[in-house]
């Protein structure tokens, strides 16, 4: 596919990094020279200095025959406007991040008048995960696939009792769940049954949904799914306006902090059941004012992300029940799993995980990413003419890098074995390192061109069929 990108900052450089993976001609747009330079030398794009809101820009690449715009400069009003010109000047799809709260109850009028095909919010989808976190006990950064059959989730070896210095193999997990993946010291671990756990580690569980369930249920040591009646937030930004909006609508008491008295002004008018405080979310002796320690959660949401992981660590010193911490930048994993830091959220991960699901659609049903993009979780369907179908998984030659979590056939999430065999119509929840997903296309799909090809070829007879 032909792609731009317009936006060299987090979001859009992550987006062109797992776009630029398969065979799609990938142009980012920008006026930021050192965002440009950046991405030009560790990627394989082209880069323009330019305004991506300017016709004779867009023209210059082609836009009438461009398959996808994605607008992801940090104006709502510039990604709207970008995607508008690119539509009417013939580019077939354009996505516009869009995040003020302003535009969040007019969001479907917005696409249909602007012709906008998807619209993505960061901090609205982080709220949805702190939210389901926070009252329905969920853990963070949980992923449902197989129309909610089986769940991915991660959890911190420090918060597991007594599996610390065990091997897998001596670890008894509930029926249909598979530990696929380990991060330790900022690296991914592919395990057998012979690796053992240490501590810091973070395991990546994929099973039957009501299996994980009952893992977590299971007590292991992880932190009370106690009702959460108070919550204090650090830091007013988009974000915390979204979570402070869904919790008051749950009768949770919200606590918001911020260093900004016109933003407090703003809260205060647009969240009146809330209490709002002005003062600098990192000054302990105001979170003591402020009776931290009597919240049953605290979550951080400043902008800076050494100021979350400093807070977070302040939070677990005074006995705070469930902590929660914004951190953007993926170069900071290590950091946290050092820290000992469990519930983090990335909204920039969560976004380009939502925005990669729309692009990929069609048999990629869902797709979660993981460990700042390193590894990716799809949910794929066997068509009758793969080449997985029909052989034992161990006769499939799939390198360590790609590992099968479950199998759904006639409705029966199964954990596969070497003995284990697909059928078409099987829907397969698959762990894959970025490094080998050019390898997983090939298996599943034989258009030379890849899963990204194939799906947009599919999308496009499928448009042509519906407009006659």
């Amino acid at each position: 596919m032909d792609i731009i990108i317009v936006g060299a900052g987090k979001l859009g450089y992550i987006l062109a990094d797992f776009l630029s993976q398969t065979e799609n001609n990938v142009v980012m747009i920008d006026n930021d020279e050192k965002a440009l330079e950046r991405a030009n030398n560790q990627l394989d794009i082209l880069t323009f200095k330019g305004n991506g809101a300017q016709i004779s820009v867009l023209e210059q690449f082609n836009i009438k025959n461009t398959d996808l715009l994605i607008a992801t400069t940090d104006n709502d009003h510039s990604n709207m406007l970008i995607c508008y010109l690119a539509k009417k000047l013939g580019c077939k799809r354009v996505i516009a991040r869009i995040r003020d709260p302003e535009y969040s109850d007019q969001i479907d009028i917005l696409k249909k008048q602007l012709d906008i095909d998807y619209v993505a919010n960061p901090e609205l989808e982080m709220a949805k995960e702190i939210t389901a976190y926070l009252l329905k006990g969920q853990a963070l950064n949980m992923e449902y696939f197989a129309k909610g059959k089986v769940s991915i989730a991660s959890y911190s070896v420090n918060e597991l009792d007594e599996m610390e210095n065990k091997k897998i193999k001596d670890i008894i997990l509930p029926k249909s769940v598979l530990i696929v993946a380990i991060l330790r010291d900022g690296e991914i671990i592919i395990p057998n049954g012979d690796t053992t756990l240490q501590k810091n580690d973070i395991i990546y569980l994929i099973g039957e949904k009501e299996s994980i369930s009952m893992f977590r249920r299971s007590g292991n040591g992880l932190e009370s799914n106690t009702a959460v009646k108070k919550v204090m937030i650090l830091g007013g930004g988009k974000a915390a306006y979204y979570l402070a909006k869904k919790l008051i609508r749950n009768g949770v008491f919200v606590k918001i902090i911020e260093r900004n008295e016109d933003r407090c002004s703003y809260l205060a008018q647009e969240l009146p059941e809330a209490l709002i405080i002005h003062g600098d979310a990192t000054d302990p002796y105001l979170l003591t004012e402020e009776n931290v320690s009597e919240v049953d959660a605290l979550v951080s949401l400043t902008g800076f992300d050494e100021e979350n992981l400093l807070m977070t660590l302040l939070a677990k010193k005074y006995g705070v029940g469930k902590v929660i911490t914004k951190v953007s930048r993926s170069n900071y994993i290590p950091i946290i799993e050092q820290l000992g830091i469990n519930n983090a959220v990335n909204p920039v991960m969560i976004t380009a995980g939502e925005i990669m699901r729309f692009i990929q659609g069609g048999r990629v049903v869902s797709l979660f990413l993981l460990l700042g993009g390193k590894a990716e979780v799809l949910e794929l369907i066997a068509k009758e003419n793969s080449k997985i179908v029909g052989k034992p998984i161990s006769e499939l030659g799939f390198p360590k890098g790609i590992i099968i979590g479950s199998i759904v056939q006639k409705g029966k999430v199964i954990i596969p074995n070497g003995n284990s065999i697909i059928f078409p119509g099987d829907r397969l929840i698959v762990f894959c390192l970025q490094s080998e997903v050019a390898t997983l296309e090939k298996m599943f799909y034989k258009n030379k061109g890849g899963l990204i090809d194939e799906l947009w070829d599919y999308y496009k007879g499928f448009r042509k069929f519906t407009s006659n």
